[in-house]
């Protein structure tokens, strides 16, 4: 990924022979070239919520921040962070408009930004108490569940699933989008169920192995890979870049590629339900 500074860098007589080098070139590959210089080669340049635990904040303490060091210890720069609350306006406040150059977290397949290969992959899971009569469910088609107040965040998919079952009519909803500066669905979710307000509640995996052995009575957490019906639970999750740099992504590919283990050590450490591609959980890092 050709930088126009380093060209200059290197003088005028430099900077004739790369131009010339370029009129060699397809048109295809100049212009991706061209997309390629939008990313600063100097540091790497994060866009990043600054206060979204167990992803990232300020403090750099989220497993996201410690994803974003490996891969600036790759490419042997350091990182500088763009912070803005991730709700309405995040990806066109800092992506786009290049105050930054990738979100380290980003759901596959979504066509806003042009994503990496994935680096992880987790799924939703149920949350409660050992001991409270729903020891060993894994799904919410479980009978088990029947008549019991389970949390859930309002549009998310686990919901459609719920509601298809039966089980809304004594759901707790909470919040999808919220500034979390200042609230934390999850968090409020998971007081609920120690305090016994609710009987289980359902969160995205990485939220839920986090937050469950945190603040109190550790939580069961089933991931829920034996839906039947309704919409995945499952997803990949990568790094997102601008639409054009090409280039870019490739390079995170192969810091993926090379740094898996000392990435699925960060996400087992946080708590992460990881799982291969037959739903089966990872335990320990790939090599």
């Amino acid at each position: 990924m050709a930088n126009a500074r380093s060209v200059v860098a290197r003088g005028l007589c430099g900077a004739i022979a790369a131009l010339l080098s370029l009129v060699a070139l397809p048109s295809a590959q100049a212009a991706e070239g061209q997309k390629a210089d939008l990313v600063n080669r100097r540091v790497l340049r994060v866009c990043s919520d600054p206060a979204n635990l167990p992803f990232s904040n300020q403090k750099g303490e989220g497993f996201e921040n410690r994803i974003a060091d490996i891969v600036a210890d790759e490419l042997k720069i350091p990182v500088e962070y763009t912070w803005f609350p991730q709700a309405t306006g995040f990806i066109r406040r800092t992506l786009f408009a290049k105050a930054c150059d990738v979100v380290i977290g980003f759901a596959q397949g979504d066509e806003f930004v042009l994503n990496t290969n994935h680096y992880y992959r987790s799924t939703y899971a149920l949350l409660y108490r050992k001991g409270k009569g729903l020891d060993g469910v894994a799904s919410l088609a479980d009978e088990r569940l029947k008549g019991r107040r389970i949390g859930i965040i309002a549009g998310t998919p686990p919901g459609d699933i719920m509601t298809t079952l039966g089980l809304m009519g004594h759901a707790r909803p909470y919040p999808l989008t919220v500034d979390r500066r200042y609230e934390s669905p999850a968090e409020r979710m998971i007081e609920d169920i120690r305090k016994g307000e609710v009987d289980a509640g359902v969160l995205w995996g990485p939220i839920a192995g986090f937050f469950s052995r945190r603040g109190g009575e550790e939580l069961v957490v089933a991931p829920l890979v034996k839906e039947a019906t309704g919409p995945r639970m499952a997803y990949r999750i990568t790094m997102g870049v601008r639409q054009g740099d090409d280039v870019w992504k490739r390079q995170l590919n192969d810091i993926i590629a090379k740094r898996q283990g000392d990435m699925d050590k960060v996400l087992l450490d946080y708590g992460v339900p990881l799982l291969d591609e037959s739903n089966n959980l990872i335990t320990a890092p790939r090599k």
